[in-house]
């Protein structure tokens, strides 16, 4: 079958090049948390207790929920960038990430529920992230991608993006509805939490992004305007960032701005079969796992489907693919096997890299597998127990799993990413009792929107 995914590859390349420069430029020395021995040396088995399964995946999210909870920036209540003290040049420890926050945000219910953090913690947090968010520096209604936590204002991801990153803040913004949701009850504290998200909901501009093109545009700035002029268009991370546009009371965008843009008119779609799978959408052998995770903490794919494909499909579809892939090894990489996979973007020997079966540096990242959960619940639960029991003194610390590891280059990284920690705890939810997803389309807003593209769910 022969299809036209050639610009869909190269828009995917554009986009992915743009997301990962940040992280080049900001500096991966990592020597902050716990970091492991400066000669790794990988070792068969650890001498870890057994857990029984829900127990383990227990552990593995509240461990890593500490990430967003205990080490949140003090002022903000937000999660910093990454754990590394002199990252981002040394200013790590003071920068926050919206989109990151977002993805811990989504986790507080979860939180709540299994009796990590009482009701009234997770209030007094969300007072102090709406306090921040209601007084940072906002372009349009929209945040932009990194803040300094001890004042709101904009701290730069690169020299022309210093002003609204629209798909951060649907990151946000998703994080901020599933708590509008749970956080339900008629008291005057609760109601005021929910009238603060929907102020801060009903502010952002969807429509301005668009520009009268029939699609939507990732970044402005005060200085820079559209300078930067990137598309956002899929397959990739960013269908939420439609969904919401489309379910604004207030700043709506009509469905020919999803199917023009987004979808490009169907030539997203893809229908190739690799390692043994047909997958639905996007590039060759899916790109990096993170596709499947940012748009779905609180977007439920396993009924979802509109024209162009079925998006529990898609998903199950590029994980296994990654799986399969992994598995063959075709590099001959140390360390990959039908235990130890999971390609996606994180730090690596070298820096940063959005890792996937076309760019495969050898290195695994943990959140790819654990955070496929609901797509590939036997594969993934093959890596989770190999990571926790096979190579728990390499790659466990005080937040969970660290960032990535290679065994050819004997490396693991020494920290955390909060893009990559927070997908953790929100798909193993999902996976368990589907607690986000319920949350995030009991959202009449949410419902409305998605009917309005006429998405069937």
């Amino acid at each position: 079958m022969k299809l036209s995914i050639n610009e869909g590859m190269k828009m995917n390349t554009i986009y992915t090049t743009f997301f990962l420069v940040a992280f080049f430029v900001s500096g991966c020395n990592n020597n902050d948390i716990d970091p492991p021995p400066p000669d790794v040396g990988f070792i068969e088995e650890s001498n870890v207790e057994t857990l029984p399964f829900e127990v383990l995946l227990e552990t593995v999210q509240r461990t890593t929920f500490g990430y967003f909870w205990e080490f949140a920036e003090p002022n903000s209540g937000l999660a910093r960038e990454r754990s590394q003290a002199d990252g981002i040049g040394g200013e790590a420890p003071n920068i926050v990430t919206i989109g990151g926050s977002g993805f811990g945000i989504s986790c507080f219910p979860a939180a709540v529920e299994r009796g990590w953090i009482s009701r009234e913690d997770a209030i007094q947090r969300l007072d102090k992230i709406l306090t921040f968010l209601e007084n940072a520096e906002k372009y349009h209604g929209t945040f932009s991608h990194w803040y300094y936590g001890d004042s709101g204002i904009t701290r730069p991801f690169s020299d022309l993006d210093d002003g609204g990153d629209i798909v951060e803040t649907a990151f946000l913004i998703q994080g901020l509805l599933i708590n509008r949701q749970y956080f339900s009850a008629s008291d005057a504290v609760e109601a005021g939490i929910r009238d603060r998200i929907t102020a801060i909901w009903e502010a952002v501009e969807w429509d301005f992004f668009e520009r009268g093109q029939n699609v939507l545009t990732w970044h402005w700035s005060p200085e820079n305007e559209f300078a930067i002029d990137l598309k956002i268009q899929g397959w990739n991370e960013a269908l939420i960032v439609y969904v919401l546009a489309a379910s604004s009371p207030t700043h709506g965008i009509a469905k020919t701005v999803y199917d023009n843009g987004y979808a490009r008119n169907g030539d997203f779609v893809n229908g190739n079969t690799y390692v043994g799978t047909q997958l639905p959408l996007g590039e060759p052998f899916g790109g990096p796992l993170f596709f499947a995770h940012y748009s779905f903490i609180g977007l439920d794919p396993t009924n979802l489907s509109d024209q162009y494909a079925n998006y529990y499909e898609q998903n199950r579809a590029h994980s296994l693919i990654n799986y399969e892939y992994c598995k063959n090894n075709p590099n001959d990489y140390r360390g990959y096997s039908e235990e130890s996979w999971g390609l996606t973007a994180s730090d690596n020997y070298q820096g940063y890299s959005a890792h996937s079966p076309t760019n495969d540096l050898g290195v695994i990242t943990p959140t790819a597998a654990l955070s496929s959960f609901p797509f590939t619940p036997v594969e993934s639960t093959r890596a989770l127990e190999h990571f926790y029991y096979d190579k728990n003194d390499e790659l466990w610390g005080p937040y969970g799993f660290y960032d990535a590891f290679s065994e050819e280059f004997n490396w693991v990284a020494d920290g955390y990413l909060a893009i990559d920690q927070g997908p953790i705890i929100a798909m193993i939810e999902n996976y368990r009792t589907q607690l986000l997803w319920n949350l995030f389309m009991q959202d009449t807003d949410i419902q409305n929107g998605l009917n309005l593209l006429e998405f069937n769910y």
